[in-house]
């Protein structure tokens, strides 16, 4: 029997976050030992470039398998979809990390602002992709945000300026979460943007206080 449209659209919300949460294993087997971070950037670089290919078959060539009728939404249709995004994102904050620009212990975070972060303030959210997010999921998402980058930054910096670090990551990541920036008359995805937007701020914070 088919789901009614409502049911469905829960279903395919609730699985689009699963795979969007999956992200938080990326730098896992760094901070496990078992790679470096110069391989974990190169594997991430290798993911947009499987992406990339799949993107390029569904919105070229054609090819539209069940996965993507089931996992993308209506407005990626003709677009690229928010999973290519969210490669393109990790993998370029996992590069910066590899030049003095930054480091893992700050890349790792943001990435995890968006592995974690988004996909809780998407569950509370009630937002189309053209409109802000309410006052309590931006106050969510920079609890959360805040919350997996402390135990990196705090051991890092020390407990006053790692605190710092912290929030000049979380509050860059809540307002690329809360308001989707257009450019020309495009919406800029949060997969695309909440990465770099918490990696430059904390960056910056290191840099002035570190």
């Amino acid at each position: 029997m088919a789901l009614p449209a409502a049911a469905w659209r829960e279903r395919v919300e609730f699985e689009r976050r699963l795979v969007h949460a999956s992200g938080t294993l990326y730098p896992v087997p760094y901070l496990l030992g078992w790679i470096t971070w110069m391989e974990t950037a190169a594997l991430l670089v290798a993911s947009v470039v499987v992406v990339a290919v799949l993107e390029f078959l569904r919105l070229v060539i054609g090819l539209d398998h069940a996965v993507y009728r089931a996992l993308t939404r209506e407005y990626e249709a003709d677009a690229v979809a928010g999973y290519a995004l969210y490669q393109v994102s990790t993998a370029a904050v996992a590069l910066v990390a590899t030049t003095p620009l930054a480091t893992p212990t700050l890349a790792v975070p943001t990435m995890w602002m968006l592995s974690v972060g988004d996909p809780v303030s998407g569950a509370i959210g009630e937002n189309g992709p053209e409109e802000a997010k309410r006052p309590l999921v931006w106050g969510v998402m920079f609890v959360v945000s805040l919350a997996v980058t402390l135990p990196f930054t705090v051991p890092a910096f020390g407990p006053t300026v790692g605190v710092v670090v912290a929030v000049a990551g979380a509050v860059p990541a809540t307002v690329a979460d809360g308001i989707p920036p257009i450019v020309s008359g495009v919406v800029l995805d949060d997969n695309l943007t909440i990465p770099p937007a918490a990696l430059a701020g904390m960056a910056v914070a290191a840099a002035a206080l570190g």
